[in-house]
C-alpha cells in the first residue's frame, strides 16, 4: 500500500485542538456563545435564531453548516419560528454558495440521532455542501483521502463577505 503524507494536517488539527479551549460539552454552543471567536471558530454569519459555520473537516471547499442558536437535537423540537429562521437561512446559505462558489449543485442534509451518523446529535445542524461535476476522483476509493483544493481561511473570507454582502441586499 503506498502513503499519502500530509503532515500539515495533523499539525494544524493538533493546533486546533489544543489551543481552542471550550465552554461546554457543544462545540455549536461554544461558537454560539463566544461571538468574539467568530473567525477563529470558522461562524461567517449570524441570523436572528441561528448561524453558519464552516465545516472544519470538510467534504469540499465550502462545506457549511446552519445551526439553530438553541441547543435541541430534533427538528420536531424547534418552534416553528425556529425552524422557519432555519430553514430561510438555509435558502439563504445556498444562494450565498451560488454566488461565491458557483457550484453545479450542492448536497444539503441532516442527520438526526447517533444512528443516522449525526456527529453532534444533540444539536441539530443542516449541512450544505457544494458540488462540482467530476468533483469525484479515485482518492477517497482507494486511499480514504478526501482532497479539498483551498485553505479553510481563504473560504472563511469568500463566505463571510458572500454573508454580508446578502445581510446588506
Amino acid at each position: 500500500m503506498e502513503h499519502l503524507w500530509s503532515p500539515w494536517r495533523s499539525q494544524y488539527i493538533e493546533t486546533f485542538s489544543n489551543t481552542t479551549p471550550k465552554t461546554s460539552e457543544c462545540f455549536l454552543c461554544d461558537a454560539f456563545y463566544q461571538p468574539q471567536r467568530d473567525a477563529e471558530l470558522l461562524v461567517v454569519a449570524r441570523r436572528e435564531r441561528c448561524f453558519v459555520i464552516m465545516n472544519r473537516f470538510p467534504y469540499n471547499s465550502g462545506h457549511i453548516m446552519v445551526v439553530p442558536n438553541r441547543h435541541c437535537g430534533e427538528l420536531r423540537l424547534l418552534s416553528d419560528d425556529e425552524l422557519m429562521l432555519l430553514f430561510r437561512t438555509v435558502r439563504e446559505a445556498e444562494d450565498v454558495l451560488h454566488k461565491v462558489f458557483k457550484p453545479h449543485g450542492i448536497n444539503v442534509g441532516l442527520n438526526l440521532g447517533s444512528a443516522a451518523g449525526a456527529g453532534v446529535p444533540s444539536h441539530l445542524h443542516v449541512h450544505l455542501v457544494p458540488r462540482w461535476n467530476g468533483d469525484v476522483n479515485f482518492m477517497p476509493v482507494l486511499a480514504d483521502i478526501k482532497i479539498v483544493s483551498e485553505r479553510l481561511e481563504d473560504t472563511y473570507q469568500k463566505l463571510t463577505q458572500g454573508f454580508e454582502a446578502s445581510a446588506a441586499a
